[in-house]
């Protein structure tokens, strides 16, 4: 569980690569926790609320359902399952990304852990949901067979991701705007700029719409789907265990 301590200080200049070693991408996390929620309205225009009702409506937890959110950050995504009567686990790497939703939103119950190694029950969670984080693991294959583990037989996963723009024309400009004025952006609202040149890069790298479809059915998933959102900047796959 995560106390209520003060946040860390910034380390400014903190950032990733794409080898996405854990401590790396911990620390860079820790560094933009103070303004990680402004930045994220900013830099998507508004658009990151749009796709966390996507994911809550995409989960469709039940009262008394138990749904796993990793990469919860400040807990922005999971505080809607909870006023959906669902008890949800707020999950993450980066305590000081937990130490801010911990003193914003009291009431949930965060967990420092990490995706790799989680420390719940096999078939702990009738459903989990990761937003924005499947990107950030250092492997994601292993990732995904350890949501597969704490999943009931039955449960759903839920991955929202960055993904490649279905429009080839707005495809250029997308990728233009990610690694040149997104930085410049985030210079202007985050704690740690730099970050957002990982951020970037990391987008540039990540498997499409089919390809990560691909790698969830091979970790064990079934009922592989999804669905694009904004023409496909953001791509919601669905499975079932």
């Amino acid at each position: 569980m995560v106390d209520d301590a003060a946040e860390a200080p910034s380390r400014s200049g903190a950032r990733a690569t794409l080898a996405k070693r854990r401590s790396d991408v911990a620390t860079m996390f820790d560094d933009v926790a103070a303004r990680y929620d402004l930045a994220n309205d900013v830099l998507s225009l508004g658009q990151d609320r749009a796709w966390r009702r996507a994911v809550l409506a995409a989960v469709s937890a039940r009262p008394g359902e138990r749904v796993l959110d990793l990469a919860a950050g400040t807990g922005t995504s999971s505080e809607p399952f909870a006023q959906a009567g669902a008890t949800v686990v707020p999950t993450d790497l980066s305590l000081g990304m937990l130490r801010v939703g911990k003193r914003r939103r009291p009431a949930l119950a965060f967990v420092a852990a990490d995706a790799l190694q989680l420390p719940y029950a096999d078939g702990a969670f009738d459903a989990v949901t990761i937003s924005f984080g499947l990107r950030n693991v250092e492997d994601t294959q292993a990732a995904l067979a350890e949501m597969l583990r704490v999943t009931r037989p039955g449960g759903r996963l839920v991955v929202c991701e960055f993904s490649a723009p279905v429009w080839a024309p707005f495809r250029r400009v997308y990728t233009e705007y990610l690694m040149a004025a997104l930085p410049r952006i985030a210079s202007v609202v985050s704690s740690n700029p730099a970050a957002y040149h990982y951020l970037a890069e990391s987008i540039r790298a990540w498997p499409d719409q089919v390809r990560l479809a691909a790698r969830i059915a091979d970790a064990g998933w079934h009922d592989v789907a999804w669905r694009n959102l904004s023409g496909g900047v953001v791509a919601l796959h669905r499975a079932v265990r």
